[in-house]
């Protein structure tokens, strides 16, 4: 080998410092990727889970409106009753209807909510073990980079010293 000035950066030296900057941008552009992967992922687990609960808070007002009429209906019903019986047998069938309704009201809104909540776990963990797997990723190509980039550095100051 040519007899090199002191000061004089070696060839390998110079790259392998391009090297190792090639494969850190590779790296870190992975890592980015998979973090805008990642939230991109859980935007859409949120959006979702506005989607129910917007459906949840509608059908919970339907389920009021209904509760509302019915109860007004009830009262108009009780307001023209002639007798004691048949006002009592009014408020009996609307006690039985009323209970029937709201069971199913309460299954269809426990229904939604389970709905929802399996969802947004579903989606939860899937975003979560792709954004884990996406990083381990990225991890992986960092430390393989600096493990090059450190075997690269050796074997250019050796050559350099000699």
């Amino acid at each position: 080998m040519a007899q090199m000035s002191r000061y004089e950066v070696p060839d390998q030296l110079r790259d392998f410092a391009e090297s190792s900057l090639d494969q850190a941008r590779k790296a870190f552009g992975s890592f980015i990727g998979a973090a805008r992967r990642a939230s991109d992922t859980v935007q859409g687990s949120t959006d979702r889970a506005r989607t129910d609960a917007q459906a949840l808070y509608a059908r919970s007002l339907d389920h009021a409106e209904q509760t509302i009429r019915a109860a007004l209906d009830h009262a108009q019903k009780l307001a023209a009753a002639k007798s004691l019986p048949e006002a009592t047998a009014l408020q009996a069938e609307y006690a039985r209807e009323r209970f029937a309704a709201l069971q199913a009201q309460a299954q269809e809104v426990s229904s939604l909510a389970q709905s929802a909540f399996q969802h947004g776990a579903g989606r939860a963990r899937a975003a979560l073990q792709q954004g884990a797997d996406m990083t381990r990723t990225a991890l992986e190509q960092g430390q393989e980079a600096t493990r090059e980039a450190t075997a690269a550095a050796h074997g250019a100051a050796e050559e350099a010293s000699h």
